[in-house]
């Protein structure tokens, strides 16, 4: 990706604004971000995010607005679906969702009533809040049946999940995780969903740029919906995309707008088509190689140290720790890691004891290092920086001399470069 001079990226005129603007800047400048769903997002689209399409109003879809002077904003939008078609080869998209939590929401709203059955991997095994939460919209409206990852290999059990949709017979099947860290096998999940007559989803947000990189296989043209975000291994603004046939493309569209938003977030939309175009380049099939080689260097390493590994290792861009035989909790882990500037997340593991709010385990991430221009020797450093935290977390003097060394490490692979 480079480094950027960006100027700009903490400048204002409100001056309280522009100083914890500055402090964050600083802090991501300091820190080694290794949480999965976190990425840098080019000079460009952070450019982009700031322009002046933040002005318009544009509730509709382009050439069918309940506005005036849309003309350009419809060009962006058209634009933006475009660059996304030839990207993930399909044939309609809506580039509107302001998150994948919406994007999701937006398939429910289109082909579901209240009290249709879901069929989603459950959260403690590595699915989303959004597929069926008790306190999310999806477990309040819908019945949701889960199923689990196999106890022993911690990896999908396809013939359990083919059974469970036999019985429970769902509407939707969800085909899609936050902390999985292994290959989803979108044409099995076909197969299920045909053979019970429900309609497949495939929530890619996590893996949607090892997918367009041809890392990982594609739920396009296999899954009946797909829906992804923006600003995690694609590495583009906040925000989210729905792919799908484009016999669904009336369902789809209603379901947005009207259906769970108003307006528009332009500026967004035009950044999107920005981190489109960059995801096109093969230096961004490149990134999402070097993303999976971190992934499986930094995972072996810390492998090698003695932590156990859940399903064994990596496909992707994540693997989870499983701290249970450490005696300490993710929590713990969090709190330690922090102190020393490196940051991940608590994560439960398959079949975890613990609640979500202290978890088992920690999930450890490459898409954010990687764009640093970081590779397989600075995760063997990053592995020996985390195991030596974990092992002396309570020696405040080892821990200060760790906090250096993450520091320097940081310093060396600058992203952007000025405030």
């Amino acid at each position: 990706m480079g480094k950027h001079d960006n100027h700009t990226l903490s400048k204002t005129t409100d001056t309280e604004v522009g100083e914890i603007i500055e402090r964050e800047l600083k802090r991501q400048k300091s820190q080694l971000i290794l949480i999965a769903s976190e990425n840098f997002t080019s000079q460009e689209v952070i450019k982009t995010m700031g322009s002046v399409l933040t002005n318009k109003y544009a509730e509709g879809y382009p050439g069918f607005r309940y506005y005036a002077g849309c003309k350009y904003v419809d060009e962006i939008e058209e634009l933006a679906i475009n660059r996304a078609n030839k990207l993930f080869n399909s044939n309609y998209c809506n580039v509107q969702p302001h998150s994948g939590v919406q994007a999701n929401t937006a398939i429910f709203l289109a082909v579901l009533n209240c009290g249709d059955k879901i069929l989603s991997m459950n959260l403690r095994d590595g699915g989303h809040l959004s597929h069926g939460h008790k306190q999310n919209l999806s477990g309040k409206y819908y019945e949701i049946h889960t199923y689990s990852v196999d106890p022993e290999t911690e990896l999908i059990d396809y013939e359990n999940v083919r059974k469970l949709a036999k019985i429970t017979k769902p509407k939707l099947i969800i085909a899609g995780a936050s902390s999985y860290p292994r290959i989803i096998d979108f044409k099995k999940f076909r197969e299920i969903a045909d053979e019970v007559g429900a309609y497949l989803m495939a929530d890619t947000a996590h893996i949607a740029g090892l997918i367009v990189s041809g890392l990982h296989p594609t739920s396009v043209g296999i899954a009946d919906f797909t829906t992804a975000t923006t600003h995690k291994t694609l590495r583009g603004p906040r925000g989210a995309l729905i792919v799908a046939d484009k016999k669904y493309s009336g369902l789809i569209d209603k379901s947005v707008f009207p259906g769970i938003q108003g307006g528009p977030f332009m500026h967004i939309i035009a950044a999107k088509a920005v981190c489109f175009k960059e995801a096109m380049k093969d230096s961004f099939k490149e990134y999402g190689r070097r993303i999976v080689e971190n992934s499986k260097a930094l995972c072996s390493y810390l492998k090698d140290e003695g932590f156990r590994i859940v399903s064994g290792g990596t496909d992707n861009h994540l693997f989870l720790i499983d701290l249970t035989n450490k005696n300490m909790t993710g929590f713990d882990a969090v709190g330690a890691l922090t102190s020393v500037g490196i940051i991940i997340n608590k994560n439960v593991i398959p079949y975890d004891k613990l609640a979500p709010t202290i978890t088992s385990g920690i999930r450890i991430g490459t898409p954010a290092v990687t764009t640093q221009g970081m590779g397989i020797d600075e995760m063997h450093k990053i592995g020996e920086l985390i195991s030596l935290t974990l092992k002396n977390r309570k020696n405040k003097t080892k821990l200060k001399e760790i906090s250096k060394k993450v520091k320097k490490l940081v310093k060396d692979f600058p992203v952007y470069t000025k405030c």
